[in-house]
């Protein structure tokens, strides 16, 4: 038995490296969610106009990863607290959104948030975004696995790097052995 959960977290290159090395996760994708345009392009969520976010889709067995330690990545992994931006990378494709796809999921998701402000007194409240999931776009094939195949890739080497490594270090727990 699999669970699908759906993350935005800005460049969604990056979200789909670190999802891929977590136990348990058995599928990523990489994909368009939160708007209105059916089958969006690339080069149409680019251009924010779409409603879109890039965002991934995992598929996971529930039995070896809990949702919330997906959460607890996802936030570790990204900054929750900008609106619409992940670094360089600024739109609304690029915000911090969950997709969730049960009504368990969107408690998880909220309960996880709102522990995190409380935890926060002084810091940027968490902004990401809770909404239900009504359609998931496949990105291009080009956009799949763009991590893997594309190691010297600049973009890879300066942002997703440094962020695979974090996640190394913070969460070793929760990866598959040799994840890199």
């Amino acid at each position: 038995m699999t669970a699908t959960a759906v993350f935005g977290g800005g460049c969604f290159w990056c979200t789909e490296a670190v999802f891929t090395m977590m136990r348990g996760v058995t599928h990523v994708a990489p994909g368009y969610a939160g708007g209105s345009v059916p089958n969006p392009t690339y080069d149409q969520v680019c251009s924010g106009t779409t409603g879109h976010a890039e965002c991934v889709k995992i598929e996971y067995d529930p039995t070896l990863v809990k949702y919330r330690d997906l959460l607890l990545v996802f936030f570790g992994s990204h900054d929750p607290t900008t609106v619409n931006r992940q670094g360089a990378d600024v739109g609304t494709q690029y915000r911090s959104v969950i997709f969730y796809t049960t009504p368990e999921q969107k408690a998880e998701a909220e309960s996880f948030i709102s522990d995190i402000n409380a935890s926060n007194k002084l810091g940027a409240p968490v902004v990401t975004d809770v909404e239900p999931l009504t359609e998931f776009f496949e990105a291009e094939s080009y956009h799949h696995d763009y991590f893997v195949r594309n190691p010297s890739n600049s973009y890879c080497a300066i942002v997703i790097n440094p962020k695979l490594e974090k996640v190394q270090k913070e969460f070793a727990a929760l990866l598959k052995n040799g994840s890199v």
